[in-house]
């Protein structure tokens, strides 16, 4: 039995892919936050995308991470479905690979990038330039020369410095389209370390002291800058629509402050990202389709109000993108029981997911590959580093006799995990295999020794 994802609507049905074996309800409930292809088998074996779990540990080994296509594919068109006249832009920082800029490019989505690493990366894999947003706090000259040779759409200025750097390195003859990154005063996100609408932070221009406006009439006085639009980003992993309509009005005010001031309509308004998506079982997601229905209506309604025309609206979802289209699978290595604790641990950890050591991220892992009917534990699944920080999952609930070799799976690991994986303890990055309609395939391989080793050049 399967659960529809809160917000988003269940994707067609693809013929191919195998029925699910009935088995009890309370024996499905944790799949609630799975992709919408996850089935449950009597076994306890779970697909993904009609792809076993348990075959995917023994072609790729562990750990090893699945996508979701037909997930991805499907939280793109509902996007496109709840924003209907707006440009739709993914995040890439949530996650990079050239199967996914296929995907996302083919569903008819943007790209957004922080640096010159990720643009080209992005070009060379044949995404449109013109297509793309570069963002940064600190863009380097080699950043903003990728951007300029490579043509990319939309420069956001994030510092007043960029503005006279950005032009003078535009050619002769030229001009760059620009957007300018707004702070509106909206605090805003599930962890302080990702709040960036309020001005403790490094980003953007604050819209209470004047740096947005001074920017904004430094730009207008730049012959090789055209700015097109405001951009404003409050943060991530966002659950309710109000943030939103609160700094939109905000972002409508100063459209019309320039207007006024400067005699001129800007026709683009960014409103970034930052959509929650549920990382365990009764948490609640932002709902897209509310929030695309209510930001529209506020939007008409606020230009309608200040007298200005409806500039095109742009968002840039990344983790709700594909966040829910991933799973990290996982070997257990050793069980250990320390007072009333339980330690299970595994061959991987916070090298390729390092999110709970700096958010204090929860998730909902589940064994996977046998039944068990012994009772519950609670249990704290860490990884294989060297500290004591390196945990995956506190207070899980797992069964009682979950034992060296078997299989942990973790779902929603699509966004900042390998986006953020490092080499740590020379353990190389796990392998991405993308799953769809029954037939798995290696995207990234896994990151070998000689990787690690050929990267040292210093005997």
């Amino acid at each position: 039995m399967n659960t529809t994802l809160p917000g988003l609507p269940a994707p067609a049905a693809v013929p191919s892919t195998p029925q699910p074996v009935p088995v009890p309800p309370d024996n499905t409930a944790g799949l609630s936050v799975w992709p919408a292809s996850a089935r449950l088998a009597s076994h306890g074996d779970v697909a993904v995308g009609g792809v076993s779990l348990v075959e995917v540990a023994e072609r790729f080994g562990t750990p090893v991470y699945l996508l979701d296509e037909g997930e991805v594919r499907e939280r793109c068109r509902a996007y496109l479905r709840a924003f209907p006249d707006t440009d739709i832009v993914y995040a890439a920082k949530a996650f990079l690979c050239r199967a996914l800029l296929h995907w996302v490019q083919e569903e008819g989505l943007g790209l957004d990038v922080c640096s010159a690493g990720e643009l080209e990366f992005a070009v060379t894999s044949g995404f449109p330039p013109e297509r793309i947003v570069l963002h940064g706090n600190a863009k380097s000259q080699a950043d903003l020369n990728a951007a300029l040779r490579l043509g990319v759409g939309r420069i956001v200025i994030d510092s007043a410095w960029e503005i006279a750097r950005l032009s003078a390195l535009v050619p002769d003859g030229a001009r760059q389209k620009v957007l300018v990154r707004v702070v509106p005063g909206v605090s805003a996100g599930g962890h302080a370390a990702i709040r960036t609408g309020t001005e403790d932070q490094k980003f953007g221009l604050s819209l209470t002291d004047g740096s947005a406006r001074h920017a904004i009439a430094r730009i207008l006085d730049q012959p090789h800058l055209e700015l097109v639009g405001l951009h404003c980003h409050i943060g991530s992993q966002i659950t309710t629509v109000k943030p939103y309509l609160t700094a939109l009005r905000r972002m409508v005010g100063l459209l019309a402050q320039v207007r006024r001031q400067h005699g001129v309509m800007l026709p683009e308004l960014d409103m970034g990202g930052g959509h929650a998506v549920a990382y365990r079982p009764g948490e609640s997601p932002l709902d897209i389709p509310s929030l695309g229905a209510r930001i529209r209506r506020e939007l008409a309604t606020n230009c309608a109000a200040a007298g200005i025309p409806v500039p095109r609206l742009t968002i840039e979802p990344g983790r709700a993108v594909v966040g829910p289209a991933g799973v990290a699978l996982y070997r257990v290595l050793a069980v250990k029981r320390t007072g009333d604790r339980v330690f299970v641990a595994v061959d991987g950890g916070m090298s390729d997911n390092p999110r709970p050591a700096l958010y204090g991220a929860r998730y909902a892992p589940q064994l996977v590959g046998r039944r068990s009917t012994a009772e519950p534990c609670t249990a704290t699944v860490v990884g294989r580093h060297c500290e004591a920080g390196d945990v995956l999952a506190a207070d899980a609930a797992l069964p009682g006799d979950i034992h060296p070799g078997d299989l942990v799976a973790i779902p929603v690991a699509g966004a900042y995990h390998l986006s953020m994986a490092s080499s740590y303890n020379a353990v190389g990055r796990p392998p991405l295999v993308a799953v769809h309609e029954g037939r798995a395939r290696l995207l990234i391989r896994r990151e070998s020794l000689a990787d690690i080793n050929g990267r040292d050049i210093g005997l």
